[in-house]
């Protein structure tokens, strides 16, 4: 399965040390250039030495793009998010990993599946990879902070059985 990453999502899996479940779930995971360097300014040494690993290991390999960025992308996101996007379409990934609401939107108007880190929490779970989805959201929620809307988060853990 081929995998786009926004900076976000590895960001915050990686501030709770959970980064690894993304390389199980998905094998490998392709950024762009504008990603790559977000993920080296990252200001959790932890957070930065797992990425930088995870780049060294060769599961997580900075892919650039042939094309420029269009202006709608460029206009419309952050430029990580554009890039991403614009490296799903031009690789034709099977999925996007994005966690902010504007660029799930652009990815669903462009017909692109994506997650975000949500998504990989809650698939962990269902494999038994994590023994709480709660306590990972509170893990999330306190160290990386990370926003989830209330009534997305109790939907979560019901669909988790928690």
């Amino acid at each position: 399965m081929l995998a786009v990453s926004n900076t976000s999502p590895l960001s915050n899996l990686a501030v709770i040390g959970r980064l690894d479940l993304l390389r199980e779930q998905l094998g490998s995971v392709i950024i762009p250039p504008g990603v790559r360097t977000e993920l080296s300014h990252h200001p959790h040494s932890e957070a930065r030495n797992a990425l930088e690993q995870a780049i060294e290991d060769r599961w997580l390999t900075v892919v650039a793009l042939s094309a420029a960025v269009s202006a709608d992308l460029a206009s419309a996101l952050d430029w990580g998010e554009a890039e991403a996007l614009a490296l799903a379409l031009e690789t034709k990934a099977d999925i996007v990993i994005l966690d902010e609401s504007a660029a799930r939107l652009k990815a669903r108007q462009m017909g692109i599946a994506h997650t975000g880190v949500l998504g990989v929490l809650r698939q962990a779970r269902q494999t038994n990879r994590i023994a709480s989805l709660k306590v990972e959201i509170l893990r999330l929620r306190t160290e990386a902070r990370f926003f989830i809307n209330p009534v997305l988060e109790k939907r979560l853990l019901i669909s988790a059985g928690e």
